[in-house]
């Protein structure tokens, strides 16, 4: 592979970059506000691949330029420059191999990859902690609240900005091995290498049929009932249920609201 190659491969990689930062593919990848380093590393990323291939085009000219005022007598610079890229062939073979660096490029471009799901919530524990505040809540009716907000004042507050409200919660559902049904949310601090799970068990008026994956929007009330996470130990509160109706995966599958 060699710099104009190279130069190719940066350029693809910064478009991807912008690509998935114009759209909302990133939000796949990482979280909401980390947009514009997204964006800033596709541009540098391009930037670096066009002045890759500008100094290679211009030292092919030079060679070239040189090699027409003396066609019998190499010019010594553009000799040096030849002999250096032979021998940094020779000293530095690039494998064919390399090539496959494109293919998740492609990926990136072509294919959006699922967020994560039922399948890492229920073989990973809570990582529900203790919120640093509560803030006062709206006077909605019902009040929606992010999973995590929820689950936090439920453990840690015992509910009591939770009392006498109807409260609604969106997010997907996960099957216990004891077919205890959660609704989960994927908290992150920055990227999706790092979600973890937060779980609110579900009780009352739950749908007979579950499906894990599928995205709801629950209704309920608080109560006092929890249970202990069987991967970590960690505490998981219940809502009592009195309405849930399948909704679209949200744009951003993750919250963003935890603080771990």
């Amino acid at each position: 592979m060699n710099r104009q190659a190279q130069a190719a491969v940066l350029f693809l990689l910064g478009a991807s970059l912008l690509h998935a930062a114009t759209t909302d593919l990133y939000l796949r990848y990482v979280k909401q506000g980390l947009r514009p380093l997204v964006l800033v590393s596709g541009a540098v990323l391009i930037a670096a691949a066009l002045a890759t291939a500008w100094y290679e085009r211009k030292r092919a000219r030079t060679r070239k330029q040189a090699q027409a005022r003396h066609p019998d007598a190499e010019h010594p610079d553009a000799k040096n420059a030849h002999a250096e890229h032979v021998d940094a062939e020779h000293a530095h073979p690039e494998p064919r191999i390399s090539w496959l660096l494109v293919l998740p490029l492609l990926a990136l471009i072509l294919v959006a990859p699922p967020a994560l799901g039922s399948y890492s919530a229920t073989r990973t524990g809570t990582a529900l902690q203790e919120p640093l505040a509560y803030p006062d809540l709206p006077a909605a009716d019902p009040l929606p609240l992010d999973v995590v907000d929820y689950a936090g004042r439920a453990v840690y507050d015992r509910g009591r900005t939770l009392h006498d409200r109807r409260i609604q919660l969106t997010g997907f559902l996960a099957l216990d091995r004891d077919g205890t049904p959660y609704l989960v949310r994927m908290a992150l601090n920055c990227c999706a290498a790092d979600a973890q799970p937060v779980k609110v068990a579900l009780t009352g008026q739950v749908p007979p049929v579950l499906q894990p994956d599928t995205w709801l929007r629950v209704t309920g009330t608080y109560t006092p009932r929890r249970t202990k996470d069987p991967v970590n130990g960690g505490p998981i509160p219940f809502i009592e249920v009195t309405e849930a109706k399948p909704v679209a995966e949200p744009t951003d599958p993750y919250d963003e609201s935890w603080n771990g």
